[in-house]
């Protein structure tokens, strides 16, 4: 059997037509994105172009005025936000958003998906010992995945930038997705991180969908497999990193800088 082109790939994300407004102004305007098994898709634009607008719709912190989305065929507007980890998918956040006062561990525990009843926890039921050692096998199990086991019992103040972005998606990697969502995790980066960050991206590629929304731009070229461009709320570009580097269009949204290294 011969193997599956990139439009032969199952959808995993399927956004269309996707209209958003806030008081009036318009935040998206008709904006559609296919994310596919398995492959890395990026979302890129100039400040305020829609970017984190678009996650957030997909998400499920706003409600769209117009168009569909859905996972894996199903759509996801009548779900409240807390059922899409539930799904199998996984968000990042802007900001680091780790609790200072827990542990590496004990904030990569918080991003599981609640598996056993509230009720057999509180009573301290023996499933709910067992849920406990699984999952800190399993958050345990994530942080040597991302390179910083050895900081399970460190807090997160006391990290570097770099290891605290690792340790929000070791958290995110709890809900098991088959879609990651990552908001700028290149944001603050090193230029080692982000080598780092782009091999993480490969390697996680392999059992789940990526979509990031992320102004290193160099970066999305290295590891998408399609990027699809906003500017002031509408879709200018979409396709592969080389179609993408060539759009004049895109260009001129960013300024007229090299798109390669906006």
């Amino acid at each position: 059997m011969s193997a599956q082109t990139p439009d032969e790939t199952p959808v995993v994300l399927e956004v269309t037509g996707i209209d958003v407004h806030f008081e009036g102004v318009i935040a998206l305007d008709g904006v559609s994105l296919t994310v596919r098994a398995n492959q890395i898709v990026g979302v890129i634009g100039p400040n305020g172009a829609g970017k984190t607008t678009l996650f957030n719709a997909v998400s499920r912190f706003v409600t769209p005025a117009a168009g569909t989305i859905t996972y894996h065929g199903h759509s996801l507007l009548d779900l409240p936000t807390w059922r899409l980890a539930h799904l199998g998918i996984a968000r990042t956040l802007q900001g680091l958003g780790l609790w200072p006062t827990l542990t590496v561990l004990e904030n990569v525990i918080a991003g599981a998906p609640s598996r056993t009843p509230l009720a057999a926890d509180m009573l301290a039921f023996p499933s709910a010992d067992r849920r406990t050692r699984t999952l800190r096998e399993e958050a345990m199990a994530n942080l040597v995945e991302l390179g910083v086991a050895d900081r399970a019992g460190a807090y997160p103040g006391a990290l570097p930038h770099g290891v605290q972005k690792r340790v929000i998606i070791a958290r995110a990697l709890m809900a098991r997705p088959s879609l990651l969502l990552l908001d700028e995790p290149a944001s603050g980066l090193s230029a080692t991180d982000v080598n780092q960050l782009i091999e993480l991206l490969g390697s996680l590629r392999s059992r789940m969908a990526i979509a990031l929304v992320e102004h290193h731009v160099d970066m999305v070229m290295a590891v998408s497999d399609t990027i699809t461009v906003l500017n002031l709320g509408q879709v200018i570009a979409s396709g592969p990193p080389e179609a993408i580097r060539a759009n004049s269009e895109v260009a001129n949204a960013y300024l007229g800088q090299t798109v390669a290294h906006a």
